[in-house]
């Protein structure tokens, strides 16, 4: 089912690339822009999910991760 392929996609990558993130930053090696693009990319991909599968909630929380990944970029472009 294209659905289910769908949010598996969604819910894998987006948690990989949390992951990378999390460890981008957390590591203080000059790769903000990267991190901050991941969180971006990862928020995106958690609202598809959060949208297909109505989880009002948790797609309103990737509002504010892609809001934080869009200040972490701009602080650090």
């Amino acid at each position: 089912m294209l659905h289910g392929k769908i949010v598996t996609i969604c819910e894998f990558s987006g948690s990989i690339l949390a992951m990378i993130y999390a460890i981008l930053i957390a590591s203080n090696t000059g790769n903000e822009i990267l991190g901050f693009s991941l969180l971006l990319i990862s928020a995106i991909l958690f609202a598809i999910w959060g949208f297909i599968d109505k989880r009002w909630a948790f797609l309103a929380l990737q509002f504010f991760y892609a809001t934080s990944a869009l200040i972490g970029l701009i602080r650090w472009a």
